[in-house]
């Protein structure tokens, strides 16, 4: 089931340009950088209250937040929603006729599992699932 809104994520090119940006914009400065090296993307996260707002930048030319900006420029990537049971949530949405862009849950950033579903099932919105890793033996080896 998705308990909440998780997260926006937004592509930028430069996450020192677009910290100094967001942080006038919210008036705070970002709680945390983060790299995740598989998915070729450095991150940086801002809350205000209890919405987080997740900038993503491009590490390389073939990562997939590259291939976004290139086709779509700068802008909101996807939106992300909480749940409680990925696994379950994920073999749900497959059951309901969602195609999922990866059978099993990935490590993301912020001590997340992670699964997208494609943009073309959703209204061409990118949809990621988002479940906080509690302890060692739920994390999923990437």
């Amino acid at each position: 089931m998705l308990t909440n809104v998780e997260h926006i994520g937004i592509a930028v090119k430069s996450i020192l340009d677009s910290d100094s940006l967001f942080s006038a914009l919210f008036n705070v400065p970002p709680y945390k950088h983060e790299l995740v090296e598989k998915e070729g993307v450095n991150t940086s996260f801002f809350k205000i209250n209890q919405t987080k707002i997740e900038l993503l930048e491009a590490t390389n030319p073939d990562s997939p937040i590259a291939k976004f900006i290139e086709k779509k420029g700068e802008g909101i990537h996807h939106i992300a929603f909480e749940v409680n049971n990925i696994v379950a949530e994920m073999e749900r949405l497959k059951n309901e006729g969602f195609t999922l862009l990866n059978e099993t849950p990935k490590q993301g950033a912020d001590n997340k599992l992670v699964c997208f579903l494609h943009p073309k099932g959703t209204n061409g919105v990118l949809i990621e699932l988002c479940q906080e890793v509690m302890s060692e033996k739920l994390k999923v080896k990437s």
